[in-house]
């Protein structure tokens, strides 16, 4: 996540929410032109965005590749012991870490699917907008939530 921590996310960010529209510069970008284009999202915050969001899937499938191994870790370890969970002290134990990585695996896969809607949304130019209202969602809130639905106003109003 070392992405997020530098600047060059927020920076990306701000430079996208003062107006830009990413088929305007992936079509100019086509087209041979570089630099900052009016009315249109830089190249070079579209890639910073772009790796953002690419990092972070990164990262969230190395977490469900991790979560996933442990699980599994924890299942051959007690498929050989004829226990019951119930009657055995260590059972509930074992039950517990089994339940948490699951609901964790679970967590990390909802948040890879979130990812993949935000790619989606970055593709079709859509990526920043609120779907409630339709006013940017701010930097800030997308450099510490990339995969945001809606504008903080948005998201506490429930």
């Amino acid at each position: 996540m070392g992405v997020y921590g530098d600047q060059v996310l927020p920076r990306a960010l701000d430079l996208w929410m003062r107006g830009a529209d990413v088929r305007q510069v992936r079509a100019r970008v086509a087209a041979g032109m570089t630099g900052e284009v009016p009315g249109g999202l830089p190249p070079d915050a579209a890639a910073a965005i772009q790796d953002a969001l690419d990092a972070e899937r990164r990262d969230t499938l190395a977490r469900i590749t991790a979560l996933s191994r442990e699980f599994n870790g924890i299942v051959e370890s007690s498929a050989g012991v004829a226990t019951d969970d119930e009657h055995d002290p260590e059972g509930a134990t074992i039950a517990f870490e089994r339940a948490q990585l699951a609901a964790l695996t679970d967590q990390a896969r909802g948040h890879l699917a979130e990812l993949d809607e935000a790619l989606d949304r970055f593709r079709q130019g859509r990526y920043g907008q609120c779907e409630r209202c339709g006013r940017p969602i701010g930097a800030e809130r997308l450099a510490a939530r990339p995969a945001a639905r809606t504008c903080i106003t948005c998201a506490a109003a429930g």
